[in-house]
């Protein structure tokens, strides 16, 4: 892209609101997906409706986080309480476009970062209530990763398919091994598929800097559920997915630079 169109679209504030509206209505979007795809809905019919009473929304109970705010927080039918995670998501979304957008300007990948940012909110979610990663989520995502990596100026095809390979091999080491040090399974399947689609999206380096960080992500959050949520210490296995989405997320957007901090402060390169 040429220099000066580049600057132009980052200089508007109408690129920028198009930005935050679009993060938004995908936000919305991912919301459809976290509440159908572990229920095996369909995410195109029927329209949305209340989970309580079962009502179709109109086009103004769908705005998104707006329309949560003035029905304050319930439905416009059976004022049944709709859930804070549904404008939370809507805003989570729009802010990593903004972010991303930020981070890589008016290009292939910020799109690209744009669909893993959408996946990855939605794993978290699903993975956090019901344990599980739908393949449609981490299927797409493989393809759309090594799709993109054609013609995004900031990963080659080759870096791609490495990083694909990577963290799906290095996830399915780690859960053999796993097995065999506490003699039951320590990650699902759904965590290798997501990691073979994670390396596509970031490459060779990024993936292995995912290993790092999703580990110590998941360590922290095991440790505050711990420390304060003796039902969930009890009761509830902790899911690997959101460790993983968070620690892809980091590195999409800050990985090149913890890497060559790494380099340079341990690595004398």
């Amino acid at each position: 892209m040429d220099p000066l169109l580049r600057d132009a679209i980052m200089k508007s504030p109408w690129a920028w609101a198009l930005v935050v509206a679009l993060g938004l209505a995908v936000g919305s979007f991912v919301n459809v997906l976290i509440w159908r795809l572990p229920r095996e809905e369909s995410i195109l019919r029927p329209r949305s409706r209340c989970p309580g009473c079962g009502s179709c929304l109109r086009w103004y109970h769908n705005i998104p986080a707006i329309s949560w705010l003035m029905l304050r927080g319930r439905c416009a039918f059976c004022r049944a309480p709709i859930r804070w995670t549904y404008p939370a998501v809507e805003v989570i979304c729009a802010g990593l476009f903004v972010a991303f957008f930020a981070r890589y300007g008016p290009t292939v990948s910020t799109l690209a970062f744009w669909y893993l940012a959408a996946i990855l909110i939605a794993v978290f979610f699903i993975d956090w209530e019901f344990q599980i990663i739908p393949n449609e989520l981490t299927y797409t995502a493989l393809v759309v990763g090594l799709g993109t990596s054609f013609i995004s100026p900031h990963i080659t095809w080759v870096q791609s398919l490495t990083g694909a390979a990577i963290g799906f091999g290095g996830f399915l080491g780690l859960a053999y091994l796993g097995r065999w040090l506490f003699k039951k399974e320590s990650m699902g399947g759904g965590d290798i598929k997501l990691a073979a689609a994670m390396g596509a999206f970031l490459g060779t380096w990024k993936i292995l800097l995912v290993f790092i960080l999703s580990a110590a992500i998941g360590l922290a959050i095991s440790l505050v559920v711990m420390a304060f949520s003796a039902s969930l210490r009890k009761h509830r296995i902790i899911p690997f997915g959101p460790s993983l989405a968070l620690a892809a997320i980091v590195a999409g957007f800050w990985g090149q630079e913890i890497i060559r901090f790494y380099l340079a402060h341990f690595v004398g390169q």
